[in-house]
């Protein structure tokens, strides 16, 4: 049975430096800004994407912090992508000490239009089934190495509220997300005692490429009733997910933690 250390003092609280990170998704948006976070903090980072030429230029960027990076192809809805991008983690890692869940799509369409079934299982195949896939290919050999480890699952405060379903269609993404946070849960549980920590973060409202998809109205009621008045930053989910990596959260795991600026508060 694996058991964590507490800290003793503040020296190195916060420390991920030469950790190894698997960042789903870390191409873009929230995504990109966790990449960013853990390569400024000194931890190599191994991200997998659709979009390779997205990742090159991400992976680009970073080379300037002084770690190991690297892009893999993969479609996280497709078990035999995600499969032969595990393979490709492997062969570039020699363990993995962090893995990040992230990616992630949404929809518009009304579940019950002629296309919401489609939407439907579009969005849970990448939201729900590829979040158990990457999982389920990575967290066996993060088990059996015996040295511990953190993953975080990137949820939504939209698997906790279906206010403005009116307005914003998205059932299928809503569903998914509350299935990822139960999920954590679970694997908080089952993975315990092997030194391995779970938690998700639902963000709120963040910056990225779902802004598209959101109403003006929402845009606007955001700013206008939001206690901190602005949508936050991919930068600072990713320096949530250092926190949460680091040992000064060694103590923490099964828990969901809203980012949101106090969205729950007021819906």
């Amino acid at each position: 049975m694996f058991k964590s250390t507490p800290i003793t003092s503040m020296t190195n609280a916060f420390d991920v430096s030469g950790k190894n990170v698997v960042i789903t998704g870390g191409n873009r948006g929230i995504g990109k800004g966790i990449t960013l976070a853990f390569a400024q903090s000194g931890a190599n980072v191994a991200i997998l994407c659709r979009n390779v030429e997205s990742g090159k230029k991400t992976v680009a960027e970073i080379q300037q912090y002084g770690g190991r990076y690297t892009c893999i192809q993969c479609d996280i809805s497709d078990y035999e992508s995600v499969k032969a991008a595990a393979k490709e983690v492997f062969a570039f890692f020699d363990h993995v000490d962090v893995l990040i869940n992230n990616a992630g799509v949404a929809t518009t369409v009304p579940f019950l239009d002629k296309d919401g079934l489609k939407e439907w299982h579009r969005v849970i195949n990448t939201d729900l089934h590829g979040v158990a896939y990457v999982i389920y290919e990575i967290a066996p050999s993060m088990r059996d190495k015996g040295l511990g480890g953190c993953i975080i699952n990137i949820s939504s405060v939209g698997g906790q509220r279906v206010s403005g379903s009116k307005d914003h269609h998205n059932a299928p993404y809503n569903v998914a997300k509350a299935g990822v946070d139960i999920f954590t849960r679970y694997l908080a549980i089952v993975l315990g005692d092997y030194g391995i920590r779970v938690n998700s973060i639902a963000p709120g409202p963040v910056h990225s490429d779902l802004d598209k998809d959101l109403p003006p109205s929402f845009i606007e009621k955001i700013e206008k009733d939001l206690p901190t008045h602005r949508f936050g930053e991919p930068i600072e989910v990713g320096a949530f997910c250092v926190y949460l990596a680091s040992p000064a959260a060694s103590q923490v795991t099964g828990c969901n933690y809203a980012f949101d600026g106090g969205l729950l508060c007021i819906t």
